[in-house]
């Protein structure tokens, strides 16, 4: 026994007392029942000998407080802080709440949500992995009850907002929701007050709907693989007949998929395949992009095409993109057309994309987003009343798909810098991104220069629409060919909002 060592790890029964002050019910405690414990999916991280998946304890809260209990449990770093995961058991390997593998079942209440932290049993786990010859170990609810007293005033509520934790739920099927700093929440409305400017004066105000940004972007960050789907043909005359608007957006996007270390490709019409392999050929070769982006077409030809690009074998158990985005993409108005701002019907210029998203919505974990300026953008069909109460013609040209998220801004290309941004600032946040890694492994420091590059910049965005113009694609609203966006020159306008929403982001974080 002398040549024993002992390991003594913090228990979440130490914060009960900070949950129960913060006016949070504990369950199990209300039922006079050991705590419930799961073994997840979630793998720890290796050392040695030792390597387990995580164990986890679960607590049902009432929707309403499940931003108190973050915040209540996240300075409590020694005994496990913060919720690892806020949501449906299945999204980390849990089958069946009512079976723990270690503790009791407790009952949740109507409007409950699980919420897990990871638990001292992982370490039984890691311990079993290695297999030793002799070890000792407690029974799990069954704990070492110290000496060293816990701070049992009512503590001072934290008013710092880099430590203020906020919670929001990303999706309901499965039911998922995040966390992120207060001062990154702030951030992110900040560039959705900014992209929401109107320069054309053409009344977009009235589709906005708050906090789009920020859980679209909170449900990207989350994502493993990302669609992107971008074009809108308005100059039917022209070829090509694309517009400014939307592949800048795009790009701009995907450069920052790439850099988290996500899976993006871009689907488009059949068509312009050619053309947008092409630009973004000449998008790495300028450094705008770091490598190809995959391109791909979709022909809705059989009964099962969207189920088959959508999911590997066409098994919805088993999607093959976790988010579409679409970006200045033509939406199908409820006649089945396809129109311009001009109320021009532009469908024999549009491949079926609006399939994907319209399946998607049927399919448990792949989320949307549709990012539009005027209405009739695929996506913007979540706003489609508004769209045919106040914009031009919103009668016949507004979109009637819509998308789990839409977010509207003066230039769509906006809204994509706007994500792109979003996600920069919530990857730096300590606190989403401890909640990404499910607090397993370090901080991610040594990243975030490489994702500070992949931010859009006025001079990547300039040779950008430069490559564009290069092939022949147009301003959307004045059909100029030239340095121009939906008639706005690039510089001033479209400049000055790129360095501003760069301002926002790369702003320091204000201590309270």
């Amino acid at each position: 026994m002398e040549d024993m060592t002992t390991f003594y790890l913090g228990c979440s029964f130490a914060f009960e007392q900070a949950i129960l002050k913060a006016g949070v019910p504990i369950r199990n405690v209300e039922q006079k029942r050991n705590v419930s414990m799961y073994k997840t999916s979630v793998p720890c991280r290796e050392v040695g000998r030792f390597q387990c998946n995580m164990v986890v304890s679960m607590t049902p809260v009432p929707e309403r407080k499940l931003d108190a209990v973050a915040q209540a449990t996240h300075p409590a770093r020694d005994v496990h802080g913060a919720p690892v995961h806020i949501g449906h058991p299945g999204l980390i390997g849990i089958q069946d709440l009512s079976r723990p593998d270690y503790g009791d079942p407790v009952q949740p209440h109507q409007g409950d949500v699980p919420v897990f932290w990871a638990c001292g049993v992982t370490g039984v786990e890691a311990v079993q992995s290695c297999k030793p010859p002799l070890a000792f170990t407690y029974s799990p609810g069954r704990m070492f009850i110290t000496d060293c007293k816990r701070n049992e005033s009512s503590p001072v509520p934290n008013t710092d907002p880099a430590e203020t934790v906020q919670t929001f739920c990303i999706s309901q099927n499965p039911l998922h929701y995040s966390v992120a700093s207060a001062a990154a929440v702030q951030k992110i409305r900040a560039l959705e007050c900014h992209i929401g400017a109107d320069p054309g004066d053409r009344g977009i105000k009235a589709l906005f709907i708050q906090d789009e940004l920020l859980k679209a972007s909170l449900c990207m960050s989350h994502a493993a693989s990302v669609l992107i789907t971008t074009g809108f043909p308005t100059h039917f005359n022209q070829d090509p007949p694309e517009e400014t608007d939307g592949p800048p957006g795009a790009i701009a996007m995907a450069a920052m998929l790439q850099a988290l270390k996500k899976q993006v490709a871009i689907v488009t019409d059949h068509r312009a395949l050619e053309m947008n392999k092409k630009i973004i050929e000449d998008a790495v070769e300028q450094g705008i992009l770091r490598t190809q982006v995959p391109l791909l077409s979709f022909q809705d030809d059989s009964q099962d095409s969207t189920l088959r690009f959508l999911c590997q074998d066409g098994n919805p158990q088993t999607p093959r993109y976790d988010h579409l985005v679409a970006i200045e993409r033509a939406g199908r108005a409820a006649d089945g057309n396809y129109y311009n701002m001009r109320k021009v019907n532009i469908k024999h210029l549009v491949d079926p994309i609006d399939t994907l998203f319209t399946s998607a919505s049927t399919i448990p974990g792949i989320m949307t987003t549709g990012i539009g300026d005027g209405g009739n953008e695929l996506g913007m069909g979540k706003v489609k009343e508004a769209v045919r109460k106040f914009m031009p013609h919103g009668e016949l040209v507004a979109c009637d798909v819509g998308a789990d998220f839409a977010i509207t801004a003066g230039v769509s290309n906006w809204g994509g810098y706007a994500v792109s941004c979003a996600l920069y600032i919530l990857n730096c946040c300590p606190i989403h991104d401890r909640y990404l890694r499910k607090a397993v492994g370090f901080p991610r420091h040594s990243e975030q220069d490489s994702w500070a590059s992949a931010l859009p910049t006025v001079t990547k965005e300039e040779k950008l629409l430069e490559i564009l113009v290069k092939y022949g694609i147009r301003s959307g609203k004045t059909g100029n060919l030239g340095m121009e966006v939906d008639g706005l020159p690039f510089y001033d306008t479209h400049s000055a909002m790129i360095q501003q929403l760069r301002d926002i982001t790369l702003q320091p974080v204000a201590m309270a």
